[in-house]
């Protein structure tokens, strides 16, 4: 986590509220679904909490902290940190085009509701 430059004698106003309650808002954010103005009082002001995810955000900070999550959590399965080429490449999936007969039906099908609809 990044460490606030007012801890490393750079300046800077001290922080209101710890990462880790802002975190655990944020946390809690994401696991129920609510909105911002909807954050319980346990939590700090939503505005703050907002303005910290937002801040961490614009800083790919959340990137780098779910990529060191889940390097940490393939290590301790005995995994290798990194995933290898052939299992992190992910293959999409098309659906099969129509045949010309499903889309002359589909057409006709629409054609005839249309005039149904104006008569």
């Amino acid at each position: 986590m990044p460490v606030p430059a007012w801890l490393l004698k750079r300046g800077g106003r001290p922080e209101a509220f710890c990462h880790r309650e802002m975190l655990d808002a944020v946390r809690y954010l994401v696991d129920n679904g609510v909105k911002w103005t909807a954050l319980p009082v346990d939590f700090p002001y939503w505005r703050a909490v907002y303005d910290f995810f937002r801040r961490w955000r614009s800083y790919d900070y959340v990137r780098e902290l779910y990529e060191r999550l889940r390097r940490s959590a393939r290590e301790r399965s005995g995994r290798n940190a990194e995933p290898s080429g052939g299992s992190s490449t992910v293959s999409r999936w098309t659906p099969p085009k129509p045949s010309a007969r499903a889309v002359a039906d589909t057409t006709a099908a629409s054609h005839a509701t249309a005039a149904n609809v104006t008569s």
